[in-house]
């Protein structure tokens, strides 16, 4: 658990009761395992630290429209492990990623032949803590191709993988998905299945694989519906994540859902076992991960700068305590 965080005044278009359920879990720490912070604002990142979040991993994904060349991807992969980290740092917030080439961008065999030379290049830097997010989209044979070979890779660097479930037919690309990585004989405590739902939660539970869902407005799994499957399920191997990509979705998804499950009776060692100790648990298998440098992203200093650029614009007075609600 984590001392009391502030909250900040910047929620003032969030429903009343949305602020007080944010209270109610006030002092809890929050590991969000797959959120795409490339995509969003930086009032997002200080929203998410006022509401507990401590740890964050982004995983590489489709940015909503193809990219052309190799350099897009190297650039990209760059950017998770140094930009996007020090941006979190900015607002106390640790910052991991896994890196892979998405099912999407898998389809361009030309251009997916090269990323798979490049990713060994990434893969082994410090604070990438998996293989991900790979898997299916249109649960093609190309798909199926560099879902293989990543899976190789992460057996070799043995690393856990961040799969990516279908949103078309995600029930037989699910079940297709853990297959082929039992073909590889990958360890399922080694695997986490990603975007997964009421008609996927049981198979992967009894094949002993991780079951994390995403918590998304109108679509994949809604907070309410996430209590109900925690009531049922219980909290072994049971991760949430808001994904918090470029579309309609919400970067506070981990904490209100916590603060749902709290408001339905859900004990509060469970609530921390699906929030924030599962997700920890298993990407630690990386060796990349420690708890104890969460504590340490309490020191902030706004004044820092990665490669000559700052959080900063002009005028604008750092922050310097976490603690503090005040911006100058």
């Amino acid at each position: 658990m984590c001392g009391n965080q502030s909250f900040m005044n910047t929620q003032m278009s969030t429903i009343k009761t949305e602020v007080l359920n944010l209270e109610a879990i006030k002092g809890m720490c929050f590991f969000d395992p797959h959120i795409h912070m490339t995509s969003r604002t930086t009032d997002d990142y200080q929203a998410m630290a006022d509401a507990g979040i401590v740890a964050i991993i982004e995983p590489a994904f489709w940015l909503g429209q193809p990219r052309t060349g190799l350099a897009s991807f190297r650039d990209y992969y760059n950017s998770l492990i140094g930009w996007e980290r020090f941006r979190s740092s900015q607002f106390g917030i640790k910052h991991y990623c896994t890196i892979g080439l998405n099912a999407r961008e898998a389809n361009n065999i030309d251009l997916a032949e090269q990323v798979m030379e490049l990713l060994p290049l990434f893969i082994y830097k410090e604070g990438v803590v998996g293989i991900g997010e790979i898997g299916f989209d249109d649960q093609t044979p190309a798909e199926e191709k560099y879902y293989r070979l990543q899976l190789a890779l992460a057996k070799q660097a043995e690393l856990p993988v961040q799969v990516h479930t279908p949103h078309r037919d995600k029930k037989k690309g699910t079940i297709r998905s853990m297959e082929i990585a039992l073909e590889h004989q990958l360890n399922p405590t080694h695997v986490i299945i990603d975007h997964n739902n009421e008609e996927t939660v049981e198979e992967v539970l009894n094949r002993g694989f991780w079951a994390a869902f995403t918590i998304y407005p109108f679509t994949k799994m809604g907070n309410e519906r996430m209590v109900a499957l925690v009531k049922k399920y219980g909290s072994e191997r049971i991760m949430i994540n808001s994904a918090a990509d470029w579309g309609i979705s919400d970067p506070l998804a981990v904490p209100k859902t916590a603060a749902l499950m709290k408001a339905y009776g859900i004990p509060e060692k469970d609530i921390e076992l699906v929030t924030y100790q599962n997700a920890i648990t298993a990407f630690a298998q990386s060796g990349q991960l420690d708890v104890t440098s969460f504590l340490a992203m309490k020191q902030i200093d706004q004044r820092e700068k990665f490669a000559g650029n700052s959080i900063l614009r002009g005028g604008q007075q750092p922050r310097i305590d976490k603690s503090s609600i005040i911006i100058s």
